[in-house]
């Protein structure tokens, strides 16, 4: 399954990524887990337990994104060039598929163990960067990832996303069969999540309110009455984590246990959820046109709406045919 995190900016967020993703990796091998941090502030790292020398010397997608286009793109006939891709670009017949447990070039030179937890992530917005680059061209490397990544029972991809609603500049948003909201019981925290629900409403997205920092009833009654049914479940202040905010991470296990019943609820919520790769494989289709319409042919040079395979459709048995073939 793969699982977004979004939410404003200081709601904790990224403290949930990172809470969620250990423990799904203290519930079965490392491999079955893949964690991505797509945040423009990118603290996935640490909130994982890195210390800050080793969460700076991460390789970056962003910064390999010729490697991965050119991986990816296998001999897809209908790609002329690596060039030619943009973040939009869905797998066809020819296109190497990821998986989330099998080793492939990518996962070697770019994904890293942090506490437990497979990690990849998308490189800071450095100050080369600035005035003259958008950081969502960064972000492209994990929309193209998960755009070909199929995952299987048993198996979840982590995503930290963008504060706020700057999910919404690409397909991204789409690529997730559950999003979990994290809300603070705040008005401006609120409205966050009126703004989300309302931009992906036509979409079939799953979003699920998770409650954080919340102290007493008065914080829960305050989130039922704003977010009404899609309130989930909720994350009590914890000491624990104030713990590994300081630079002292302790076992998942030490988590208190109202707020990891509230990690199971989350996971169970997860497990339920019906895969729909037809949708999946549309949707991404239906970007890509967007993009290539908008800008993405005009800056390329050639149609990319000819990127397309109509007859392909991402899923399990995608990957058996390529392995056959």
């Amino acid at each position: 399954m793969k699982i977004s995190f979004v939410g404003k900016g200081g709601s904790g967020k990224t403290t949930l990524a990172a809470l969620f993703a250990r423990h799904l990796a203290g519930g079965g091998p490392a491999s079955r887990l893949l964690a991505l941090d797509a945040d423009i502030n990118q603290h996935l790292a640490a909130a994982l337990g890195a210390g800050e020398g080793e969460a700076v010397l991460l390789p970056a997608l962003g910064d390999h994104l010729a490697e991965i286009k050119e991986y990816l793109r296998g001999d897809n006939a209908r790609i002329s060039s690596a060039a030619a891709m943009v973040k939009t670009t869905p797998p066809g017949r020819g296109s190497r598929l990821l998986t989330v447990a099998d080793p492939n070039p990518i996962y070697d030179a770019l994904v890293r163990e942090v506490g437990g937890v497979r990690l990849a992530v998308t490189g800071p917005f450095a100050s080369e960067d600035l005035g003259v680059a958008c950081y969502h061209s960064k972000v492209g490397a994990v929309e193209l990832l998960l755009n070909h990544l199929v995952d299987g029972p048993g198996e979840y991809v982590v995503v930290d996303m963008t504060a706020g609603a700057d999910s919404f500049a690409s397909g991204l948003f789409t690529r997730f069969d559950a999003t979990f909201l994290v809300c603070e019981p705040t008005l401006r925290s609120v409205g966050v999540y009126r703004q989300y629900v309302g931009y992906s409403r036509d979409y079939g997205v799953r979003i699920h309110v998770v409650g954080n920092k919340v102290d007493d009833e008065t914080d829960v009654a305050f989130l039922r009455e704003h977010v009404g049914d899609d309130l989930l479940t909720w994350v009590g202040r914890s000491a624990y984590v104030k713990s590994t905010e300081r630079g002292a991470p302790r076992p998942i296990d030490a988590l208190e246990p109202a707020n990891r019943r509230a990690l199971e609820l989350m996971r169970a919520t997860v497990d339920a959820t019906p895969k729909d790769w037809a949708r999946y494989s549309r949707q991404a289709a239906e970007f890509h046109l967007r993009n290539a319409g908008a800008w993405a042919s005009e800056r390329v040079g050639e149609d990319l709406a000819h990127q397309i395979d109509p007859d392909f459709v991402l899923s399990p048995m995608a990957i058996d045919v390529a392995v056959r073939n």
